[in-house]
């Protein structure tokens, strides 16, 4: 694989797979992968065209049935689950899936698109890219809303070390396998005395060669070990700050909780905010959605 870095920085394309419509939140997705021109995304979909698609955004048009027969096809094993939530437990295997859209590619990357985008590179740093394979963005465990792998073939392999792989992701339910059984073979004893675990880990080179740095996407770790949600993300001009952590610049925010419980059953029109807002150089979003920032 050759490399072809852009600006000196190692090249990362995520690869997402999503099926039925885009959500209402889609401009805020965009306009965060817009900000970031020199990372790339790659979605398998069959969700047609957004609006404002940016140029680093790529869409592959698929049904979810052919895609289910690819995975089946690319992984050896029967994958028809009803439900397209059972995808997020092939995420560990999604470089390997689609292994021939990652050629020069340095890092290639899962998420999850209920997500915004602050300043990628100023947290991936090409300093911090340079010491490890695995970026998690959580302490101590796979964060499935983002994280990064090396692009070679050991890491993109790494999903055949899950116990019985195959049995687990041809099964129908959901077994959150990419935040669960893939943890695992990074962070073991997670719950043990810290001096243990370090201890431990030093013999296990799977934890060697990742990085668990707790980012404050979803929720916010306070000096005094609170975890809390944030009130408020603020973003100005690229920076992302929450009402937690003050001035702290932040990669990204995953509004899983206001998602799953403010925003259930409320209109999305109430949401959204103003027209155009997504596009605009500062916007606040909290739990009752999206508006304009004011001082």
């Amino acid at each position: 694989m050759v490399s072809t870095k852009r600006n000196g920085s190692p090249r990362i394309r995520f690869v997402i797979p999503y099926f039925g419509s885009w959500p209402f939140w889609m401009d805020f997705f965009l306009a965060g992968c817009a900000r970031n021109p020199d990372i790339d995304w790659l979605f398998f979909t069959d969700c047609g065209m957004p609006q404002n698609l940016p140029d680093n955004v790529t869409l592959v048009d698929i049904s979810y049935p052919d895609y289910c027969a690819l995975v089946s096809e690319r992984l050896g094993i029967d994958f028809y689950p009803a439900n397209p939530y059972k995808l997020c437990d092939i995420k560990p295997a999604l470089g390997y899936i689609h292994a021939e859209h990652l050629d020069g590619y340095d890092f290639w990357a899962f998420g999850d698109i209920d997500v915004v985008y602050g300043n990628l590179r100023k947290y991936f740093t090409p300093e911090r890219l340079a010491t490890k394979d695995l970026f998690a963005t959580h302490a101590r465990r796979i964060s499935g809303h983002l994280c990064l792998l090396r692009n070679t073939s050991t890491m993109r392999e790494a999903f055949k070390l899950i116990p019985q792989w195959q049995e687990r992701f041809a099964d129908e339910a959901h077994l959150a396998l990419d935040e669960g059984a893939f943890s695992r073979l990074f962070v073991r004893h997670k719950n043990w005395p810290e001096p243990l675990r370090r201890l431990a880990n030093s013999f296990n080179r799977w934890a060697q060669c990742s990085e668990f740095v707790e980012s404050h996407s979803t929720f916010s770790i306070l000096p005094d070990g609170r975890r809390v949600v944030p009130q408020r993300w603020l973003l100005q001009n690229g920076r992302l700050t929450n009402s937690e952590l003050g001035d702290t610049e932040l990669p990204y925010l995953h509004f899983l909780v206001w998602k799953n419980q403010h925003w259930k059953g409320v209109a999305p029109e109430s949401l959204r905010g103003p027209k155009a807002l997504a596009q605009k150089s500062a916007w606040q979003v909290c739990e009752s959605g999206w508006s304009e920032y004011s001082e």
